[in-house]
């Protein structure tokens, strides 16, 4: 294969599984191993989290491509990507998670011996999701858990012992992405109950799915709250999280029931600022 014709499908792969993305849980690995370290870890512990981050991610979306190819191929919001239009075959795309699985298992090797141990379960979790909605409304929250690894693991990579703080950030995570999983989903529900697939607003429809949506992120903010009542972090943070809350009411204030039009503006905007400013509270609060 052509160099430039590697390029071109790499750079097909890496909207294929919407890069830009990883914003929503590359800051959470970094607040786990800033918070386990009460400071700034190694350049060298940092780089091989970021691998280890985006290297999980890349390998667990392509699968989700993969796996729903032929669901996405019936659903009009999905039948325009990569797999379904043929713009990329699922042999290449086998070969692109094959790639990344085995740069995840270095990256964690560089880490530590328990991260290292522990990568094939954390692979399990976030590949597995792909598989939930098939048979569970509790999908949301796998992935959530999913995601919630991040802060997990960015801790155990400095500080390989579990303990309260980063099971709170893990728990707080998991419900924060539940939440806007819940949201996004509604897009979907017409056609996840035409095909028998799972989700809330499926087995609850839309109206209480909004609702047990804003619960999910009211936990979460209890349970970042809890994060800095652990380690003892200043009033600063817990200032920040009022307007994490702010913005997370404006995102169920943009969705209703009979208006789905604003969540993509509520789910990759709004939630691409919660992420980014909790990483920064936990810096300034760390600082401080």
């Amino acid at each position: 294969m052509k160099i430039k014709t590697l390029l071109s499908k790499i750079k097909l792969a890496l909207e294929m599984i919407k890069f830009e993305h990883s914003i929503f849980a590359l800051p959470f690995a970094f607040i786990g191993a800033f918070l386990a370290k009460g400071g700034l870890p190694s350049t060298t512990k940092l780089f091989w989290i970021f691998i280890a981050m985006l290297s999980a991610r890349s390998a667990a979306m392509a699968f989700n491509r993969l796996v729903d190819k032929d669901i996405d191929a019936k659903n009009p919001r999905t039948q325009n990507r990569h797999l379904p239009k043929g713009i990329l075959t699922p042999r290449w795309v086998y070969g692109f998670i094959i790639f990344w699985i085995i740069v995840f298992f270095v990256a964690t090797y560089c880490l530590n011996r328990l991260v290292f141990y522990l990568s094939p379960l954390a692979l399990i979790i976030v590949m597995g999701y792909s598989y939930t909605k098939r048979f569970t409304w509790f999908c949301h929250i796998f992935l959530g858990i999913a995601d919630g690894l991040a802060p997990l693991g960015g801790w155990l990579a400095i500080r390989p012992v579990f303990e309260s703080a980063p099971l709170w950030m893990l728990a707080g995570v998991a419900l924060w992405v539940a939440g806007f999983d819940v949201l996004y989903s509604c897009l979907d529900y017409e056609f996840d109950k035409k095909e028998g697939l799972h989700s809330i607003p499926v087995k609850f429809g839309i109206k209480w799915a909004l609702r047990i949506s804003t619960f999910f992120h009211i936990l979460t903010i209890f349970c970042f709250y809890m994060v800095g009542k652990v380690v003892h972090l200043p009033l600063i943070y817990f200032y920040g999280l009022g307007a994490i809350a702010i913005l997370l009411l404006g995102e169920h204030l943009l969705v209703k029931p009979n208006d789905l039009s604003k969540i993509n503006m509520a789910f990759f905007t709004i939630n691409g600022f919660v992420s980014i400013l909790m990483f920064f509270l936990v810096i300034l609060g760390l600082v401080l």
